[in-house]
This record gives structure tokens, C-alpha cells and sequence, in this order.
């Protein structure tokens, strides 16, 4: 066997090992980060995992089984899975072939192609080898990971038709529900509204202002320290056990989903026929860091209250 064929086999067999469910997805990214810290994208994209899981398991918890049925809850848990699985398959090659390179001595980023890897991101990769701007490549991962999903998960048929133009996502979107959450040991949480999440361009300035708090010099040591001394459950009791509120227990994940199995299909290099917009790479964001679980929990205890008065209307 070949050094290609050898590297290949090892990054597509350590990919599929990995990319089982949430859980294992969220600890590769962290530990790749752990032994890689100049990949900023991979600790970005672990927190960013974590939240998935939260979400996924969110749908056990009473307001939203009283709000959604279980049809709806199981798409809703496909469209974070889906989502979560593409981004992973695509991603964590690159972060593969990186190590590779590295122990090597040589950029090996000619193997992207094998794996399908935008054109884009073998450019910014040969660029980061050259420059070491661990900045850039991780507004470039954030791009390209983004545009991957777009069309396969966001544009596709099923998704956009059962999900994104559904009551459920609409209201979470009207509502501004959707939140990625930045935990800490303590009562203090970060993090962002997620909104407009159909919009390309929007979900990248989301992933740019996430890392902005996650990366900010006063509040990076503190989340760190969560990440690092708390095990990634899927549960959202993982951060709620630090908090001082009286909140409903969401399930761990694997206790209540499946290992879903995923068909991949080849795809398309998105950077040949949309391009990279040059707003993606400014950084714009000036958001204020404050804490953020106040508001969140407060749209929470509404989305509760709703749904105590609507059993009580139609039971």
C-alpha cells in the first residue's frame, strides 16, 4: 500500500469512527483542539457540537413535547443530526490531514480532493502552512463550513420544506429562541442569538461573533475551564447543574436517540459557482459581552408558561 493509500485509509477510517452521533463528534473536536490549539475552528466548532446536543434533547423536555408532536420533534432532531454529521465529515479530514502534515514536516493538502474539500480550503490551507494566521483559517473554516451545508441541508427539498417553513421554526426565529450558549462553572453564561439561520451570510457572521466571545481574553479561561472539566452528555443539565433556577432535566442523548446512519453524497465544490463574498472575512462584529442566560432562560420560562395555558385550554 502507498503513503496515499495508507493516509486515505486511516483519515476516512478515524472520520467514520468519530462521526457515530453528537457525543463523539463534540469530543473529537475538542481533543484535536486540546493537542492542535493554533486550529482555533476545532474548539469553535466543539462548543458549537455541544449546543447541537443541547438542542437535540431539548425536544424531551415537557414545553416542547406539549408544543411539537413527535413527528416534528424527530425532524427537527434530523435537521441538527444532519447537520451536524455533514459538517463533521467534511471538516475533520482537513484537521486529519493537517496532523498529518505536521508529523510530516510538508503540507499535505493535495490529499483535500480525495475527500472532496472545497477548493477554497485547500488555498487556505497551503496559505495558513505559509503564514500562520490562525485567525484567518478559522473565519475560512467557518465560510466553508457553511456553504457546505447550505444546499444538502438548508436548500434541501425535505428540510426546507418540513422545517423551515414549519410554525415551530418560525416562531423560534420570530421569538429569537434559538441561542448558542457559552458555559461557564458558575452562573454566568455567554452566547448568541441565533437568527435568520436559512441565510448564508448570516450563519457566518453567528459563527464569527461566537468566536468572539469564545476567543475574548477575560472570558476564554473561564469557558475553557467547563470544557475541560465537564463531560459532554448531550444534556443541558451539563452547564444548568451551575446555575442558580429551578429548571425541568433534559435527558443525555444517548439515552433517548438512536446512531443514525447517514448516506453521503458527493458534493459539489461550492466555491467553483458561488465565490467567497469579501464582507465573510471582516470582521464587523462589536457586539457587547455580557451575560446571557437572563435573557434566554426568560424566553424559556415564556415558551413554558404557553404551553401551561394551552394544555390547560384544550385538554
Amino acid at each position: 500500500m502507498s503513503n496515499v493509500q495508507s493516509y486515505l485509509y486511516y483519515i476516512s477510517k478515524v472520520t467514520k469512527s468519530k462521526n457515530m452521533d453528537n457525543i463523539s463528534r463534540t469530543k473529537a473536536y475538542q481533543k484535536f483542539y486540546f493537542r492542535h490549539p493554533e486550529i482555533k475552528w476545532a474548539l469553535l466548532a466543539s462548543v458549537v457540537s455541544r449546543n447541537a446536543g443541547w438542542n437535540m434533547t431539548d425536544l424531551f423536555i415537557p414545553s416542547f413535547q406539549t408544543v411539537l408532536g413527535e413527528k416534528e420533534r424527530m425532524e427537527l432532531f434530523m435537521t441538527y443530526e444532519r447537520a451536524n454529521w455533514l459538517i463533521f465529515s467534511d471538516a475533520f479530514p482537513q484537521l486529519l490531514i493537517y496532523q498529518l502534515s505536521k508529523q510530516k514536516r510538508k503540507p499535505l493538502f493535495s490529499l483535500l480532493s480525495y475527500f472532496h474539500v472545497s477548493s477554497f480550503m485547500i488555498k487556505e490551507w497551503n496559505h495558513f502552512w505559509e503564514t500562520y494566521d490562525e485567525d484567518r483559517l478559522m473565519v475560512a473554516l467557518i465560510i466553508n463550513e457553511q456553504n457546505v451545508i447550505h444546499h444538502p441541508v438548508i436548500k434541501q427539498s425535505y428540510f426546507k420544506k418540513q422545517i423551515f417553513h414549519k410554525l415551530p421554526y418560525l416562531m423560534q426565529n420570530y421569538l429569537f429562541m434559538s441561542a448558542v450558549i457559552l458555559p461557564t462553572r458558575s452562573a454566568r453564561l455567554y452566547g448568541v442569538t441565533v437568527f435568520q439561520f436559512t441565510n448564508l451570510s448570516k450563519r457566518i457572521e453567528t459563527g464569527k461573533r461566537i468566536a468572539n466571545i469564545l476567543f475574548n481574553n477575560k472570558i476564554h479561561p473561564h469557558i475553557l475551564c467547563f470544557l475541560q472539566t465537564v463531560e459532554h452528555t448531550g444534556s443541558r443539565f451539563d452547564y444548568e447543574q451551575f446555575l442558580r433556577m429551578s429548571l425541568p432535566k433534559s435527558p443525555m442523548l444517548r439515552f433517548v436517540y438512536p446512531v443514525v446512519t447517514h448516506k453521503d453524497k458527493i458534493r459539489n465544490d461550492w466555491y467553483k459557482y458561488r465565490g467567497v463574498k469579501s464582507k465573510w472575512f471582516q470582521n464587523n462584529t462589536k457586539d457587547k459581552i455580557s451575560h446571557f442566560g437572563t435573557s434566554f432562560y426568560l424566553k424559556r420560562h415564556i415558551l413554558k408558561k404557553y404551553t401551561s395555558l394551552k394544555s390547560r385550554l384544550f385538554s
